[in-house]
């Protein structure tokens, strides 16, 4: 169960766009852990300073500071790497509708950049971060690959894109590309600050300095919440992934379906707080309902999340206690 059973070839070269991030810095830790070479590209817009500084001293690590608009920067950054993991985007759907042209221009053109430079450079994998944005309005329950609606934001309509382009890259070009699709990435490291925070790390933060939470909504949205080590589990299984499931997109959640008012009171038991929230508005591009069909994953790319809803809750309730 799990990613530590995963082998590979000895000196295998990993590189992790946006490797100085949430999701980037959980993958670093796992590769390098593993005993695997690690390359983090980052130009730390998002990512965070303190996140390089954790593994400069590891033989394995080399950090590079770079922007994937720039192609230059991507061809050097991907030679000699077997396998690319990228991670190097800006998320949240509210900021993504006040700043379409720049998603447009590091989501889309950057991930272009790199899988571009992974072509000339005859990268072995490359695996990709897509959401379950991309689902749009499509109300059906759960999500399933080939079923997706109309899009309802920028950052969805990136992923959308970067799909497309995975999908021509390994049609045209012989690239393996893999798109996985998250369904609400939650544990240590995420941030808890700002206002596009997720809303487990903000509740937390907030409730363990006895302030009042705002819910967005009535707090009856419900999500597919996946534990971040379900998530290396299944870049490195892509990594594996046979040739004859390249060029595809992949749900990569738990199959579940949580609650945010029921995950507040949660929170409010585990922390011994008993704060009422406040409900505000609904956010701009939100969906109202969301959960995965793990089953493409399991069959092509041998995923079996190890982590549940609440084991992973408790694991990064048991982290931030310790480090806010």
């Amino acid at each position: 169960m799990g990613y530590k059973n995963i082998t590979f070839p000895s000196n295998t070269t990993f590189l992790v766009t946006g490797g100085a991030g949430f999701i980037g810095s959980n993958l670093c830790e796992a590769i390098l852990d593993m005993g695997y070479i690690v390359r983090c590209l980052d130009d730390l817009s998002t990512g965070r300073q303190e996140y390089v500084d954790m593994f400069i001293n590891h033989p394995n690590y080399t950090f590079m500071r770079g922007d994937i608009r720039n192609l230059d920067t991507c061809l050097y950054a991907t030679k000699g790497v077997d396998c690319i993991l990228h991670h190097a985007a800006w998320g949240s759907v509210p900021r993504s509708i006040e700043l379409p042209l720049l998603y447009e221009e590091i989501n889309i053109r950057g991930t272009l950049n790199m899988m571009e430079a992974a072509r000339q450079n005859g990268v072995n994998k490359f695996v990709y971060a897509s959401s379950s944005s991309v689902y749009g309005d499509n109300p059906m329950l759960p999500k399933k690959e080939g079923q997706e609606g109309e899009l309802l934001s920028p950052y969805a309509l990136t992923k959308r894109v970067n799909e497309e382009y995975g999908k021509l890259y390994t049609e045209l070009y012989g690239l393996d590309t893999y798109g996985l699709r998250y369904f609400n990435v939650f544990g240590r490291r995420q941030d808890p600050e700002g206002a596009y925070a997720a809303v487990i790390p903000k509740y937390i933060r907030q409730l363990m300095r006895d302030e009042r939470p705002t819910i967005n909504g009535d707090g009856k949205q419900s999500r597919d919440f996946t534990y971040v080590d379900n998530v290396i589990e299944a870049n490195l299984r892509a990594c594996q992934a046979p040739h004859v499931s390249a060029g595809q997109v992949f749900n990569v959640a738990c199959g579940g379906r949580e609650y945010l008012i029921e995950i507040y009171y949660m929170l409010c038991i585990a922390l011994g707080k008993y704060i009422e929230p406040i409900f505000g508005p609904e956010r701009a591009g939100d969906i109202r309902h969301s959960s995965a069909d793990i089953s493409k994953a399991r069959e092509l790319l041998g995923y079996e999340p190890e982590y549940d809803f609440a084991k992973g809750l408790d694991i990064a309730i048991d982290w931030y206690k310790a480090n806010l």
